[in-house]
């Protein structure tokens, strides 16, 4: 019997995370020396929760939060792009059950405050949720943006 973990419980699993490691190989080409924090998806969560309407964050703050936090020179951005997914699923998921606080997940942005197409709903229904909240999303190309989004930073 295959039973599928619901993004809930995966948000819960921290898998002895975080921690916090050199960096070293190929990842030391890209960005350099010091450590890296690879945080507990429930970390990424929590910083997401924070995020009051009107507000925005891109997955490069979370980074930089999570990287002050642990006194490492950066935050992993594989893992806190995974676990900021997770978290949106999860919150999805509290959603489709009737709650009413959920983390609000259209406020994370990618690199560059662009909608991320993978967070549940996708950039129509991820549009329709910040429009609502008072931000211009553009198009450019096929991939849609927070348009001015620095500006709506939130501070963490």
């Amino acid at each position: 019997m295959n039973l599928k973990l619901s993004w809930r419980k995966k948000l819960a699993d921290s898998k002895d995370l975080p921690k916090v490691e050199p960096i070293t190989g190929k990842m030391s080409a890209r960005w350099g020396t010091g450590t890296v924090v690879i945080p507990a998806p429930i970390e990424v969560d929590e910083i997401m929760r924070k995020i009051p309407k009107g507000k925005l964050i891109t997955v490069v703050e979370i980074r930089a939060a999570l990287a002050k936090k642990h006194g490492a020179t950066i935050g992993c951005p594989i893992t806190t792009g995974i676990f900021s997914l997770i978290a949106a699923r999860a919150a999805a998921e509290d959603e489709a059950e009737g709650k009413k606080r959920v983390t609000p997940y259209w406020r994370t942005l990618k690199k560059g405050g662009e909608v991320n197409p993978k967070f549940p709903g996708g950039v129509d229904a991820l549009r329709l949720r910040l429009e609502a909240e008072g931000h211009k999303v553009v198009a450019k190309g096929k991939r849609l943006f927070v348009d001015d989004y620095q500006s709506k930073l939130a501070p963490i």
